[in-house]
């Protein structure tokens, strides 16, 4: 066989080499500032890939059982070893005042991807490196991934990082190699106050499910205007964090007298 056949015509290279050569003709001098495609937008989907069938996996954070232990960080990093200092999940921790106690009331807010079901992240993928299962279940294909920081961008939750050492996208995946063999995610089996409940959606048997009916008026989720339908349900969530919390040490509450 020629092997010039199988070669590329010039100007045609694809995939990661391709797009890492696009950007390196920018030239060294210039800035590369990653801007989201406008065309790219999260209600134009593409087709879901194979997961675990008949399956849609979602995840029941009960605050009120949290005590903050970060024992779903430390469990997490050892199950997927993410570089230090780098996170999938985490217990960003809060001092709330409130107007009718004397003392700041502590609130432990557990994040994560929320495996949205329609999910910004992945259309705006240039090379398509980040995908999600039928299953739910969203992921990202370090092969493929070149690390343009776009998913980044465009996730709503802080959910994704540039891996420091892959230099490609990270983040939460449910362990999904955990969940295909019957177990349950490191996070999940670390909690030492049983605040994370994982499961099938689409089981009305499931343990989520029933959860998720015994608590119907209270379940709630981040950022619901975003229009990003999330899978990760929150027990107990205080109002004030559901449409965004920037990362603040301390959140004042408003009296009524300053609204």
């Amino acid at each position: 066989m020629d092997k010039s056949s199988s070669v590329p015509p010039k100007g045609c290279d694809t995939g990661k080499r391709g797009f890492l050569r696009q950007l390196a003709g920018l030239g060294a001098g210039a800035t590369i500032i990653p801007i989201i495609p406008e065309t790219a937008r999260a209600d134009q989907q593409p087709p879901r890939r194979p997961g675990i069938e008949g399956k849609r996996y979602g995840m029941v954070v009960d605050i009120r059982k949290c005590i903050g232990c970060q024992a779903c960080t430390v469990s997490c990093s050892i199950e997927n070893e993410p570089p230090i200092g780098q996170f999938r999940t985490t217990v960003l921790q809060y001092e709330v005042d409130y107007d009718d106690t004397e003392s700041p009331a502590m609130v432990s807010l557990p994040r994560l991807c929320n495996h949205c079901d329609n999910p910004p992240c992945v259309p705006v993928c240039p090379v398509q490196a980040t995908f999600q299962r039928e299953d739910g279940i969203v992921l990202v294909d370090n092969e493929r991934c070149v690390g343009c920081g776009y998913c980044v961008q465009a996730c709503p939750y802080d959910a994704r990082f540039i891996n420091h050492e892959t230099q490609t996208a990270d983040k939460c995946t449910f362990c999904e190699h955990r969940l295909e063999v019957g177990l349950l995610p490191a996070c999940v089996e670390s909690c030492v106050g049983g605040a994370r409940v994982i499961g099938d959606l689409n089981d009305p048997d499931s343990q989520i499910s029933q959860t998720l009916e015994a608590h119907r008026d209270e379940i709630k989720v981040l950022k619901p205007e975003m229009g990003t339908a999330p899978h990760v349900f929150y027990i107990g969530l205080p109002d004030e964090f559901v449409h965004g919390v920037t990362g603040q040490a301390s959140v004042r509450l408003l009296a009524e007298e300053d609204l």
